[in-house]
């Protein structure tokens, strides 16, 4: 894994994190305990921040990033994803803010501003434009996203077992170490 500093301030990673060996992390970023970095993944903290809650899974070839302080927007625009996430495969995070026990499918693309409440799925290759706020309990699908239905009661509790199930897996990859 690389792990690099930008401007002396260096990744963070809390008890039991996994970090593949092909992700890059740069900068300012903080890792909770049991989250999980799988390969190719690419996390730049280099002008604002990242911070990525406890359980939390970040899948193959997914990007983060986020957007630096401005004239019109002094705090730019860092990326926070809550507790019991599961970021599918090549998502793309930029500048957002994401709830806890949040599933998002693979492809999607969740730009700046975005606010996800928890408990939500965003549906693989959803694009979800500049300042979205998705709320509490619905699956979203589309480009650009739409509000498609409520999730039902296995559907909520999915949210946190895929997290749950990344924890052991990544456990499993630890293990071997």
């Amino acid at each position: 894994m690389t792990i690099r500093a930008y401007k002396d301030v260096s990744p963070k990673l809390a008890k039991g994190v996994y970090v593949d060996d092909s992700s890059v992390l740069v900068g300012d970023i903080e890792l909770a305990e049991d989250v999980s970095i799988w390969p190719l993944v690419a996390a730049r903290g280099d002008v604002n921040y990242i911070r990525i809650g406890a359980r939390t899974n970040v899948q193959d070839g997914s990007v983060l990033h986020l957007s630096r302080p401005s004239n019109g927007k002094p705090a730019g625009s860092p990326l926070v994803i809550g507790e019991d996430v599961t970021v599918g495969h090549k998502v793309m995070l930029h500048g957002c803010r994401i709830g806890n026990r949040i599933l998002i499918g693979m492809g999607a693309i969740v730009m700046d501003d975005v606010i996800v409440e928890d408990d939500v799925i965003i549906g693989a290759g959803s694009l979800v434009p500049p300042g979205k706020h998705l709320q509490s309990g619905y699956l979203y699908v589309g480009s650009p996203v739409k509000q498609a239905r409520l999730l039902n009661d296995a559907e909520k509790a999915f949210l946190s077992e895929s997290a749950a199930n990344y924890v052991r897996l990544k456990n499993e990859y630890l293990a071997e170490v």
